[in-house]
């Protein structure tokens, strides 16, 4: 590829020809290109649809007001301050203090990759599961990438991150744990994963997000169980496979003690 990438097109799918013919080594990892529309008239709608109360109040259900708008962060379209204002403008109090507070957490993640750079690949701290890096596996197995792993919702998670280049902050924690805790892979892996696929693919946010489940960017592990799961997704998702099985059945207390040989208090 050389000189300056074509900016006007007749329509999307001359521009996505385009692009896979510019890119051919991204379309050859990933081919499928997500209905999300970029630009600034786009994230313009997404910021006006946005309800910092309701996203309080209902952010943690796969079905909740989330603002998708972290693509537009991601690529500059829109600001973290342009966010922030916008929420103080309509909402002062209560629950849209929730959403200021995830704005700050991404803040607080690009400072620590701009003061780390190349360790945000890094194990911050030691894993507090017992366990060492040599424990844990280096690659992500197939079926976990393919969605075939048989339990229904990783493998609809996996499904959606591939075609979608999106996911919900939910989704992405507990696919992080399932893949860290569940089946012992480096997070390292699972974050190459996601950069691969999400459209909002910032490496701060990622790998220091990726670690904070793993328990090396934070106190303790995050786990999930199989009753957290199907309240969150409204029970769209009971975490079994085709027999009925859910590695997730138990209390955090009885996943802990089969997870890690010093179980300590995972985050719940």
């Amino acid at each position: 590829m050389s000189g300056a990438l074509r900016r006007d097109f007749a329509d999307r799918d001359e521009l996505v020809a385009y692009c896979r013919a510019q890119f051919p080594a991204a379309a050859a990892v990933d081919a499928h290109v997500s209905l999300m529309r970029g630009g600034r008239d786009a994230a313009a709608e997404r910021v006006a649809e946005m309800r910092p109360g309701r996203y309080g109040r209902t952010r943690n259900a796969l079905d909740g007001a989330v603002t998708r708008l972290s693509p537009y962060l991601r690529h500059g379209v829109v600001s973290l301050a342009t966010m922030r204002d916008e929420v103080l403008r309509r909402e002062q109090k209560g629950d849209g203090y929730k959403l200021i507070n995830e704005l700050a957490w991404r803040d607080y993640y690009r400072r620590v990759l701009a003061k780390v750079g190349a360790g945000v690949w890094e194990d911050r701290e030691a894993y507090k599961t017992g366990l060492g890096p040599d424990d844990y596996a280096d690659d992500l197995p197939p079926d976990i990438e393919a969605g075939e792993t048989g339990i229904d919702f990783i493998d609809a998670m996996a499904r959606e991150l591939h075609e979608t280049g999106y996911l919900h902050n939910q989704a992405r924690m507990k696919l992080a744990a399932y893949v860290v805790h569940f089946r012992r892979i480096k997070w390292q892996a699972g974050a190459r994963w996601f950069l691969r696929h999400l459209l909002d693919a910032d490496i701060a946010s990622n790998n220091l997000s990726w670690q904070w489940v793993a328990s090396t960017f934070g106190g303790k592990p995050y786990i999930f169980n199989q009753a957290n799961l199907i309240k969150v997704t409204d029970g769209a998702y009971r975490g079994e496979d085709a027999r009925g099985v859910s590695p997730f059945a138990g209390s955090y207390e009885h996943l802990a003690e089969r997870l890690f040989p010093s179980p300590p208090e995972p985050n719940g």
